[in-house]
């Protein structure tokens, strides 16, 4: 009996002893796992919903932003000048830069008589007749300007308002002056053109909201040139006129585009130049057959 009381005490002791030691000791926890914390933290927040990316703005080569003026100057510092008698041009282009001149500017500049060279050889091998050189030239920089699309929508604007401008005076019978009757047919065409922007501000269509004022007063100012060339032809002579005049300055505009182009202006711009003397010397001394031409008198050429 007393070895069982001796017992029962030294077992209260033992346990006396290692109660506080058990609970020092921490008792472990069950940590969640790293895909259960993921689970419930995306179960506690609410899904946002996906955000489509925004496109990337268009390269403006007529504005001076960091979409078309990096890739530029990227070029020109990687290019060796060498000697000055070798390359001038390559060293008034560097120089021009190096002083502030926004290097878009230059490249844009010596892509011009590119385009005019395209134009001269579209009407004297092709047979393409637009609005002289000037024209289809200078509606390729309003559609590097405006875009496309809404190039071609204020050039169809301008056009279509002035040339019904015109017959609507003539068959009023209206005889004012030449410079009067210009003035009339502008004020026309720029209703029509503010017509155009409010309804496309309505709509909230960027592409007409966002447009800059000088490409648009650009193609407002040359709707004398397409009435003065209008005067005395068909409407369906003018139609055809218009429509190749569209086509060239489309062409021109994606050639304005051309990575490869404006890169070759800068690495070369002497041998560019040259190229377009020399074509335009070849040209001016072409003498045959255009291209429509042998489609238009394919019958006598097979007699």
């Amino acid at each position: 009996m007393n070895k069982l009381i001796g017992i029962f005490v030294s077992t209260i002791l033992v346990l006396s002893v290692a109660q506080p030691t058990l609970a020092a000791t921490p008792r472990p926890l069950k940590t969640p796992l790293a895909t259960e914390v993921a689970t419930d933290s995306a179960a506690l927040v609410s899904p946002s919903p996906t955000e489509t990316p925004s496109p990337s703005p268009r390269p403006d080569l007529t504005q001076k932003s960091e979409e078309s003026i990096a890739p530029l100057e990227k070029i020109l510092r990687s290019e060796t000048l060498g000697a000055t008698w070798k390359s001038p041009l390559k060293h008034l282009v560097y120089r021009a830069v190096k002083n502030g001149v926004p290097v878009n500017t230059l490249v844009l500049l010596m892509l011009l008589p590119v385009v005019a060279m395209f134009v001269a050889g579209a009407r004297h091998i092709v047979g393409l007749q637009g609005f002289g050189i000037l024209l289809p030239t200078a509606l390729s920089i309003a559609f590097l300007a405006l875009g496309p699309l809404v190039g071609i929508a204020l050039f169809l604007v301008i056009v279509g308002t002035s040339t019904f401008g015109r017959m609507f005076l003539r068959k009023i019978k209206l005889r004012l002056h030449y410079l009067p009757r210009m003035s009339l047919l502008l004020s026309l065409t720029v209703l029509a053109l503010l017509a155009v922007l409010l309804m496309g501000s309505a709509v909230n269509l960027s592409g007409v909201t966002n447009i800059s004022i000088f490409p648009v007063l650009f193609l407002v100012v040359l709707s004398e040139d397409f009435i003065r060339v209008q005067t005395g032809k068909s409407f369906r002579t003018a139609l055809n006129i218009t429509t190749q005049t569209l086509l060239l300055a489309l062409v021109s505009y994606y050639f304005l585009t051309l990575w490869s182009l404006q890169k070759f202006a800068i690495q070369n711009p002497e041998l560019l130049f040259g190229s377009v003397i020399v074509l335009n010397i070849l040209l001016g001394k072409f003498s045959g057959l255009r291209v429509l031409e042998y489609y238009r008198f394919r019958k006598l050429l097979k007699k």
